[in-house]
């Protein structure tokens, strides 16, 4: 009796790439910290009374906390990890989030840049998957390279996926696999 054909194994997955949104985002957050921090400072030695300020670093800090903290954690907390096998993408700082989607799912893969990002040579990496919304790499350095990479490790998915189905078709029509043994 011939054995059935065993499919190939997958090979390990491997981190190809972590990735998170262009820094220049955080630009505006430490402009303003260093504005805080002048104003605030002049402030404090130029007003005569305590409470005034007391008032002032209470209102620098709180500008400090949302204008900078805030936004600086919301982009340590957003990340994107490209293995060999799929795309994994977390964020959020309470409530965490995390998508996923194979690499044998992907069709298409666009990058799309605004003139701000061409500039700071980041972009959008758009992949089709055929659903409604396309799954999104917001606004990424090196937009192109990771194009690239995402559709070469797309096209050796789809070459395993295919060589997975042609074992499959392979086993004869009269031999049976069924669950829990013979």
């Amino acid at each position: 009796m011939p054995q059935p054909a065993v499919p190939p194994a997958l090979p390990a997955e491997r981190v190809v790439a972590r990735l998170r949104r262009h820094a220049r985002v955080l630009i505006v957050p430490a402009a303003l910290l260093v504005l805080v921090a002048g104003v605030g400072t002049y402030a404090v030695l130029v007003l005569p009374e305590f409470w005034q300020q007391l008032a002032v670093v209470g209102v620098g800090m709180l500008v400090v906390v949302l204008g900078c903290v805030l936004p600086f954690l919301a982009w340590l907390a957003r990340r994107t990890t490209i293995t060999t096998r799929r795309i994994i993408a977390r964020s959020g700082l309470f409530a965490r989030v995390r998508r996923e989607l194979l690499h044998s799912r992907g069709y298409d893969v666009v990058v799309r840049r605004t003139w701000g990002q061409s500039a700071f040579g980041s972009g959008d990496v758009r992949i089709n998957t055929g659903h409604e919304h396309p799954f999104v790499i917001a606004d990424v350095p090196k937009p192109f390279q990771v194009q690239a990479a995402l559709q070469e490790l797309m096209d050796e998915a789809r070459s395993h996926v295919a060589d997975r189905r042609r074992a499959d078709q392979s086993i004869a029509d009269g031999d049976t696999i069924a669950w829990g043994g013979r």
